[in-house]
Formats: structure tokens, C-alpha cells, sequence
């Protein structure tokens, strides 16, 4: 017998070697149903998703039930990171609001509601943000779709605040970090460094990535956060990177096994060794980005070309420049002179 249209089958593997099928209403949904067999013949199949289904019709103006539309549909965003986010906040969301009405939130004491929801995290400035931006977000939706007139939680008010505008990582530091760290977080520095890449893209580096030009190779990448294409220099110090990855490896980037690194471990692994340097600054993966940024101009990219590969306005990257010119005193005037006559070239 085949199942429902629209009811969400999950296979576990069992310790014996074999399988067990749970079945859910819909993705995301209550569990109704649990069976060895792919497709139950049980006829208490039907009555328990019948009744599940009623059961459901009866929460259709509660929040959870919207939560889990608003979780199917396609305002969910694309990359992974990001729905887990925006899942984990909303399911908690839908937790705390398990038994109130959708249209609570066309009051505006819902506000109140909500902020109320959100302290719990008013430990931790960042999480207690997002609380807030994700249930706005859901709100938003709702609104679009048509199934509420109205919300009072726009704009919400934010704890956290982060300028790491002027961090970056000077000559002086990475020699420091080259001079005791293991080879696999050398190559790493260097690369979010020489590219500027965010860690979650900087670690899915292939050879694949790496295409020819008329003056040398550029980096092709697609970035995760927006979207588009990003075309980045192969500089010479770049170039050793790919240039020494193993023969056979894909990955130019992997950990101490050889094994392919997650945003967290390669952060974590460049934070130990910036500690074991004795480097006093808050220096993160991360940061490498605005050190890329001066590195792009020495390779003779306009502001323009070099605010396109980062994702920030022209106004952004030339702070970014100037900030490392004076923190980078070995090199400073040498920067400042390509940064004016860049500058010049952009009015």
C-alpha cells in the first residue's frame, strides 16, 4: 500500500543491521506511526494518520503548525548553515508558542510577548539578536502569504554590536604563527589571507577552483552567503599553496590527517596556534579578510574590483586598506601610495 501524498518517511538503522520507518503528517511534523515495513499494511495505519490529520486541522491557527509551513516553503534559505540557524530558532520559537493563535501576533502586546521569549538568551547578546530576527522573519512571511493582517515586531531592539573593521592580521603576525605552527595551519592562514575568503568557503577549495588566465590563474568561486561568483587573484604566495598540495588531493585545504576541516575546527585549530605565538589580539580566521583586501592591491586590482571579490562598498575597502597601512608600519607607505592613486582612479 502506498503511503499518503505528503507524509514525511524517515528509515533508521537499527543495532540488529535492520530498519525501522517512522512516519510524520508532514516534514517536520508529529510522528504517527511506526512500522518495519516501507509501505505499512496495517490497516491501523490509516485511522492513526486520519486522526493525526484531524488533529492537525484542529492547530491550523496555532503557531507551530504555521512555523513548520513557514519551514517547508521556499523562503527557507539555500545554504545549509543557515537553515539549521533559522530551524533551531523557530522550532523554539514554535515551543513557547505551542498552544497561542498565529493572529496573537496582529496584537500589539505581542511585542512584549516576544521579548519577553527572547530574554532567555539575554546572556549571550548574539543568540538573544537572533531570537529576535528569526521570529521577525517567520512574522514577515506569514504577512506575505496572506494568513496575518499584520505584526509588531519589526525591528526589534539588538544587544550585540561588532566592528572588527580595523583587525587584521599584519606581516609580523603570521610570521609569528609560521614560525612554530604545523604545516596544515600555515597553509591555511595563507590562503584566507591571500584570497579573503569566509571560512565556510575557504575550507571547499578545490583544484577545480583554480582556473587559467592570460597573466596567470584566478580563483572561481561560488560563495555561500550570496550567491555569486566571486573571481580572485592567484597570488604568488597563493600559488605555492595549490602549487604544494598533494598529488590525488582535491581539498588544497585539509587538516593535520589529511581530512577535510569544518568552519569550526579550522577556526579553532588557527586560534591555538595564535595563542601558543603569544599574539595578544583578538586575531580570528575571519579577520584574514580585511589583510586580503591589501593584498588585492598589490596585486593591482582597482577599488572597485577589489569591493566586487569582498562584497563590500568601495568606501569599506579603502577604510579597511588604510587601517592596515597604519598597523602595518613595514609596509605603510608603499600601500598609501597605491591606495591614493586607487583612489584617484575610482573619482
Amino acid at each position: 500500500m502506498a503511503i499518503p501524498k505528503g507524509v514525511h518517511r524517515v528509515r533508521r538503522k537499527l543495532k540488529s543491521g535492520k530498519f525501522r520507518y517512522h512516519f510524520y503528517v508532514i516534514r517536520g511534523g508529529e510522528k504517527f506511526w511506526v512500522d518495519d515495513e516501507r509501505n505499512p499494511t496495517d490497516p491501523d495505519f490509516s485511522t492513526a494518520y486520519a486522526e493525526a490529520r484531524m488533529l492537525r486541522r484542529k492547530d491550523a491557527q496555532q503557531v507551530p503548525y504555521h512555523v513548520e509551513q513557514f519551514l517547508m516553503s521556499a523562503a527557507v534559505p539555500k545554504a545549509a548553515r543557515s537553515q539549521k540557524d533559522q530551524k533551531k530558532w523557530l522550532l523554539r520559537l514554535a515551543e513557547h508558542f505551542r498552544t497561542a493563535p498565529l493572529a496573537m501576533f496582529a496584537e500589539p502586546k505581542s511585542r512584549r510577548l516576544v521579548n519577553k521569549w527572547r530574554e532567555a538568551w539575554s546572556h549571550s547578546p548574539k543568540q538573544f539578536d537572533m531570537a529576535g530576527t528569526h521570529a521577525t522573519r517567520f512574522l514577515n512571511w506569514c504577512v506575505t502569504e496572506g494568513v496575518l493582517a499584520e505584526h509588531h515586531c519589526h525591528k526589534l531592539s539588538k544587544l550585540y554590536s561588532s566592528d572588527r573593521s580595523e583587525i587584521v592580521w599584519t606581516d609580523a603576525d603570521r610570521g609569528a604563527i609560521n614560525a612554530i605552527a604545523p604545516e596544515w595551519v600555515k597553509r591555511l592562514l595563507c590562503a584566507a589571507c591571500e584570497t579573503g575568503l569566509r571560512p565556510g568557503d575557504l575550507i571547499k577549495l578545490t583544484r577545480n577552483h583554480v582556473e587559467k588566465t592570460r597573466e596567470g590563474r584566478r580563483l572561481r568561486v561560488r560563495t555561500s552567503k550570496r550567491n555569486q561568483v566571486a573571481h580572485i587573484p592567484v597570488t604568488r604566495e597563493m600559488a605555492r599553496v595549490v602549487d604544494e598540495t598533494p598529488a590525488g588531493q582535491m581539498l588544497i585545504l585539509t587538516n593535520s590527517q589529511g581530512n577535510p576541516m569544518t568552519e569550526h575546527s579550522a577556526a579553532e585549530g588557527l586560534r591555538k596556534w595564535r595563542d601558543k605565538a603569544g599574539l595578544s589580539r583578538d586575531l580570528r580566521l575571519y579577520d584574514c579578510r580585511g589583510t586580503a583586501a591589501t593584498r588585492l592591491l598589490n596585486a593591482n586590482l582597482s577599488l572597485g574590483e577589489i569591493a566586487s571579490v569582498m562584497g563590500w562598498s568601495i568606501r569599506y575597502a579603502s577604510q579597511i586598506i588604510e587601517h592596515y597601512a597604519r598597523v602595518s608600519s613595514d609596509k605603510s607607505d608603499e600601500i598609501l601610495v597605491k591606495l591614493a592613486t586607487a583612489k584617484g582612479n575610482e573619482t
